[in-house]
């Protein structure tokens, strides 16, 4: 576990001085841990803050060393000047398997520890390519970066090098180059203490040691890229986005992962408007170091043909006629709302102002299926709660509309509206679509847009800023990570817009930041709350979790 995760409820502290530096851990913190929080690094491999200490690597070697007590008093003896005498160990030790104890010494630069770190470096690199310009892991490849910081500069061997499996499908989505891989065990350990199965192991000795899959078992499970964010090299690489780009062309960008109401951090990886992956962003509140394989690959719901114009009546129109035109129809009276909770907590919160305003009926629709009891969760939508929280309902999602049919056949219902939701999945038939003057938001042109009143092009969580609230009731913002069309606007100005034109007939919307300030003033949970000030790994709410 890491530093941070200790769990300090009054736990008994003790002192290490590291390099000359003091500071208080809680007893049980390894030496890695103890030198983090000074801001110190200590170069490893193997380790990591969510696995098991192993110690195979050698490279977090450190020099250690305990002061020298009187024999019989007990008492620390101290040279005439001052200083504590320390008796230093006679070897070094690795620092991920040793815990500090009160009063340890560590010493991490000596002339020592550097040649035994370029003497790790050097083994490492003996049957290890040398093909940094071709590699995927390049530029946040350890043992590249490690090598230039650690390492001798030049090679003493001149022996060929062992021939390992190379471009090895291992899984459906990862290739192995095991002639890159340093046997640091974190992809086998991953497997066995965190997914609870084991996938992978070694096979053969010394220097022919090989990674492979257990015999009849590929590595298909469905948090198997995981092992490709924590492999410390190029060994294992993603099918999906081998050899597309280079990491330092591209863009990060704070995201949260839409597939369940978990609400996984992430980072969104782009260039020049392209996402070219998505990878885990840490929240050990939420997450952990981990996302879900099919969460990486949603990205590729943007692309394709989208609904990127705003129609009326089947004909393209203009952003200003849109608003006025449906404004128009939600003043006639009569209105009903389909909801969803891939809204935005924005989204939601404006859309509820506007179903008191016109005095509508709203049905938030649900998504339940079987979770996988780690980050996937039964409700496969990121924002339910969020739905709750704002009043735009206040009922827990339904899967049956038969009151809402009903109304429709009973000329209850003029206008309905249906926002990111498929109206062929949710039941309405072609019968009941013509029946109401119908309003769709959404991402793709409906096949049956010629009995739609208007429809408008609905943005992804990637094409805009904007927060859900997860499962446990934790506030999460995201950020835009790719422009759309011109002329398009994100969701929630939309909603704000027709909001204004209720009020005061204009057309204009709101910043973001100005929503909130409404939302914090008028939603308790949010109070003293603003976009701006939500801190990237979230707020935890107050309130009851589904």
């Amino acid at each position: 576990m890491g530093y941070e995760e200790v769990v300090e409820k009054k736990m008994e502290l003790v002192r290490v001085n590291i390099d000359g530096r003091e500071c208080e851990v809680p007893v049980g913190t390894n030496v890695i841990q103890a030198a983090a929080k000074l801001g110190i690094e200590i170069p490893h491999f193997c380790y990591h803050t969510k696995l098991s200490v192993s110690g195979n690597c050698r490279m977090c070697l450190v020099e250690m060393g305990m002061p020298i007590k009187n024999k019989e008093t007990g008492e620390i003896i101290k040279d005439e000047k001052g200083p504590t005498r320390i008796s230093w160990g006679s070897k070094p030790v690795i620092a991920c398997g040793t815990e500090v104890v009160d009063g340890m010494h560590i010493r991490t630069r000596t002339e020592k520890i550097k040649e035994c770190q370029r003497g790790v470096i050097e083994f490492l690199l003996l049957n290890h390519p040398l093909d940094c310009p071709i590699c995927d892991k390049a530029g946040e490849c350890r043992l590249q970066e490690y090598a230039f910081e650690f390492g001798r500069g030049y090679s003493r061997s001149h022996e060929e090098k062992n021939c390992k499996p190379k471009q090895t499908q291992i899984g459906e989505r990862i290739i192995l180059d095991d002639e890159r891989c340093i046997l640091c065990s974190r992809c086998i350990r991953f497997c066995r203490e965190v997914i609870k199965e084991d996938y992978l192991g070694f096979t053969d000795r010394g220097s022919y040691t090989t990674l492979t899959c257990l015999p009849g078992k590929p590595f298909n499970s469905n948090y198997s890229l995981n092992t490709v964010d924590i492999c410390p090299v190029g060994a294992l690489t993603s099918t999906d986005f081998r050899f597309k780009m280079r990491v330092w062309f591209l863009k990060k960008t704070p995201s949260i992962c839409t597939e369940s109401s978990t609400g996984v951090n992430t980072f969104v990886w782009s260039r020049e408007g392209k996402i070219y992956r998505i990878t885990p962003r840490r929240n050990d509140a939420v997450n952990g170091h981990w996302m879900t394989d099919s969460g990486r690959l949603l990205y590729k719901e943007q692309e394709g043909e989208r609904l990127s114009r705003y129609y009326l009546d089947g004909a393209h129109t203009d952003y200003e006629e849109t608003i006025v035109r449906i404004a128009s129809l939600l003043e006639e009276g009569k209105v009903a709302c389909i909801c969803s909770g891939r809204m935005t907590l924005e989204e939601q919160y404006l859309l509820s102002l506007i179903m008191r305003k016109v005095n509508g009926k709203v049905w938030l629709i649900g998504h339940d299926e079987e979770g996988d009891g780690f980050l996937i969760d039964k409700d496969r939508t990121p924002n339910v709660q969020g739905a709750l929280l704002t009043g735009l309902t206040t009922t827990n999602p339904i899967t049956s509309l038969n009151e809402l049919k009903e109304s429709i056949e009973k000329n209850l219902i003029k206008t309905l509206i249906v926002c990111n939701e498929d109206l062929a999945q949710i039941g309405l038939n072609p019968e009941l679509q013509k029946k109401v003057k119908l309003i769709h938001i959404g991402t793709r042109r409906h096949p049956a847009s010629s009995t739609i009143r208007a429809e408008i092009p609905s943005l992804t969580v990637f094409e805009k800023d904007g927060t859900f609230i997860n499962r446990q009731r934790r506030l999460q913002k995201f950020h835009q990570a790719v422009p759309f069309r011109p002329g398009v606007f994100p969701d929630y100005c939309f909603w704000d817009s027709i909001l204004n034109f209720l009020q005061s007939q204009e057309t204009s919307f709101r910043p973001l930041n100005d929503i909130w300030t409404s939302m914090s003033q008028h939603l308790a949970p949010l109070n003293n709350i603003h976009f701006s000030k939500i801190p990237l790994d979230g707020i935890q709410l107050e309130g009851t979790v589904l």
